[in-house]
This record gives C-alpha cells, sequence and structure tokens, in this order.
C-alpha cells in the first residue's frame, strides 16, 4: 500500500478533503500543475493551496481588508504554534509547515501581495512589480519547491525566477481585465516614457501601440526570467520536472500570443491554441531529462524568501516530521516517453478547458458589474 505523503498529525482526512474539493474548484492553473506532480508533492500542495486561497478570497472580498489581515495573521500564529484553529485549512497546513519547515515569511510576504491588491496598490517601476510577483508569486514557487524536498538556496531562487516570470506573463495578458476591475501592473514610469498617464488611461483604457510597447517590454522582462529558471529545472526530482516544466512553458506561450496579437491585451485576452499547445510538447518533456543547473543570484526582490529558507533547516521546528532533503543532481532514470507524452498532452488539454471555464465566468461577473461589462476584453485563441 502507498503510504501518504503527508503525516496527519493534526488534519483529518475529511479535511484533506476539503483541501482538495477547493483546489478543483479554484486555480485552473495549480490544479493542472498538479496533475503532473508525485503524490508526495501533490498532497501536501493541495493543503497549502486551500490556506492561500481562503486567504486570498477573505482579503480581497473584504469591507475592512486591514481586519482581514489582522485575522489571517492570528490563525498562522496558531499554525505555527501549533494550535491551529477549528477550520480544515489551518490543521492540514499545520501539517504542512511542520513537516517540511515551511518558513512563515514565506506566508506572510503572500498575505502582504493579498493586502496590496486589495488596495488598489500601483506600481511605481519595474523593481516594484517584482517585489508585488514576488509576494504573491515566487512564494508559491519557493513552497513548492520545499514540498518536493529541495531546499538547495540556488534552486529556491530560480523558482523564485519561475513564479515571477509566470506572474509578469498574467500581468502582460490580462491588462483590460485588469483594467475592468480598476486595477493596473503595468509600471507607470514605463507608461510615462510612452507618454501615457496612468491615472488617465485607467479612467480610459484603450489600446494603442504606445500601450503595445509597454506590455512587450513586460513580456522581455518576462523571457529572461523564464531563461534563468530553466536553469534548475533540472535540479529538481525527475518525477516534478514535467509538472514545472508544463506551468513554465505553458505561462510563456500566454506572452507569446499576446505578441502575435500586436501586444494587445485591452481589446482581447490571449489564450494558447491546440495547434500551439502541442507544439510544446517536446519543451515539456525536454524538462524531464537532468541537466546541468547554474548558481545565478536571486532576484533582489526574491532575496528575503531564499534567505528565509535558508535560515529555517528541516530540523528548527520542534516536533516536525520532516522528509529528507533530496540531492540537487539526482540519478538518471530511463523514462517512458510515450506514456508522459500522453500524460502531458492530458494535462494541456484539460488546463485550456479549465481557462475557458474561468473566462466564462469571469465575464458573467463582469456583466454583474453595472459599467464595467463593455470594458471585458474577449479571449482569443490564435492557431
Amino acid at each position: 500500500m502507498r503510504q501518504p505523503s503527508l503525516s496527519p498529525r493534526f488534519s483529518t482526512p475529511a479535511d484533506q478533503a476539503a483541501c482538495r474539493d477547493l483546489l478543483c474548484g479554484g486555480s485552473r492553473s495549480f490544479y493542472t500543475a498538479s496533475l503532473l506532480l508525485p503524490r508526495r508533492v501533490y498532497e501536501p500542495a493541495t493543503a497549502l493551496y486551500a490556506f492561500c486561497r481562503i486567504a486570498d478570497d477573505e482579503i480581497d472580498l473584504a469591507d475592512h481588508p486591514h481586519d482581514a489581515v489582522i485575522a489571517l495573521r492570528q490563525r498562522l500564529d496558531a499554525v505555527y504554534a501549533g494550535r491551529p484553529m477549528q477550520i480544515s485549512a489551518d490543521r492540514a497546513l499545520t501539517d504542512v509547515v511542520q513537516q517540511f519547515a515551511v518558513p512563515r515569511t514565506l506566508l506572510d510576504a503572500l498575505i502582504e501581495g493579498f493586502t496590496w491588491d486589495a488596495e488598489g496598490r500601483r506600481y511605481e517601476d519595474i523593481s516594484s512589480v517584482y517585489a508585488y510577483s514576488a509576494r504573491v508569486a515566487a512564494t508559491v514557487g519557493a513552497m513548492m519547491t520545499l514540498l518536493m524536498g529541495v531546499r538547495d538556496p540556488d534552486l529556491i531562487a530560480r523558482a523564485c525566477d519561475l513564479g515571477v516570470a509566470m506572474q509578469l506573463s498574467n500581468i502582460a495578458r490580462d491588462v483590460g481585465e485588469d483594467a475592468a476591475n480598476a486595477r493596473l501592473y503595468l509600471p507607470r514610469q514605463w507608461l510615462r516614457e510612452e507618454g501615457l498617464d496612468a491615472d488617465a488611461w485607467l479612467a480610459q483604457p484603450v489600446w494603442s501601440p504606445a500601450l503595445g510597447r509597454v506590455v512587450s517590454r513586460l513580456l522581455e522582462a518576462a523571457e529572461g526570467l523564464y531563461a534563468r529558471a530553466d536553469k534548475g529545472i533540472g535540479g529538481l526530482p525527475l518525477r516534478c520536472r514535467a509538472g514545472i516544466g508544463a506551468a513554465r512553458h505553458l505561462y510563456a506561450e500566454i506572452g507569446h500570443e499576446v505578441g502575435r496579437r500586436g501586444w494587445d491585451s485591452v481589446r482581447q485576452r490571449a489564450v494558447v491554441s491546440p495547434r500551439r499547445k502541442a507544439q510544446l510538447l517536446p519543451r515539456v518533456l525536454a524538462a524531464a531529462f537532468p541537466r546541468r543547473t547554474t548558481s545565478l543570484p536571486p532576484l533582489a526582490e526574491t532575496l528575503f524568501l531564499v534567505e528565509a529558507v535558508r535560515a529555517q533547516p528541516l530540523s528548527q521546528l520542534l516536533g516536525s516530521q520532516s522528509i529528507k532533503p533530496v540531492s540537487i543532481n539526482p540519478p538518471t532514470v530511463a523514462a517512458n516517453t510515450t506514456k508522459s507524452e500522453n500524460r502531458v498532452s492530458r494535462v494541456l488539454d484539460l488546463f485550456e478547458r479549465l481557462e475557458e471555464r474561468d473566462r466564462q465566468r469571469r465575464q458573467q461577473a463582469a456583466w454583474q458589474r453595472p459599467g464595467l461589462s463593455a470594458m471585458s476584453p474577449q479571449a482569443v485563441s490564435v492557431d
């Protein structure tokens, strides 16, 4: 019998089932990537996702976000004290942070990023966009790497690079949709350099060649970070590489689709077409084979996450039942290429179907908000 990957000291099977339900009904990207991860990573990842999803909703939907943040930090206090509140996600999260020694800094940073969203914060330059992306995306990359049994600082830094790159792809794709919700994540400095006033544009969000150049510049920055992340994927456990590779190439391809549409993500929302998706298979499968890793310094904006992991070894949490970290260069294992290709193909297909489902939900929600529906971009799938 296969042993569960998560030692249930605090959570029950019902708690873990509740976390799985949240995952299946929530993030399409997180859920889809999880299908390519081994069970020992998937199970704790569902617990981690459940808490993050609840935290995001409670802050984003709260009438008083500051009070919601205080309540969430109190829940984290209880989790890290080993006395979780009687909430399924909190009990499951307590098992995760104890077993995998997840630094509190990572979860605090994630909540801070959600708070910035609720505040409608604007970002002056690319460094401040990186700082936001570090909180809402690089934190997840770092925590997922810990769940894989990897704590090497170089690989944590590459996971943070990937998280920031994926967030930049999201920002570039969702310019029109974010504007419909009175949000703007493009660097104000870059907009000024193109003769655009951020506040005036947000009041009347229309596409222009000048805006397209800003979007193109953002995606160029993302491409550089994807290249940095590639230098770390080969250091992950063999069975995790295809899942991470799938997420990396799917998000990068979203940016490529935006480029094919002339960098216009205001009047339309690009998604990956079936033909493009099929073309990703060789690149995703290539990630399953060992490759040489390269040491690079972390981004200045993600350094605090890397240092938080470095400062907390597996043995630091009292009473933890931690797993052993894996080697950063695991032994080569013969891969069943046909089987792997079929799995990746099915997952990429599911990714597209869930993307369409989420798009329809967002459109319906936009129509229910007076004055916003006319601004919602259409999704465009490019062959």
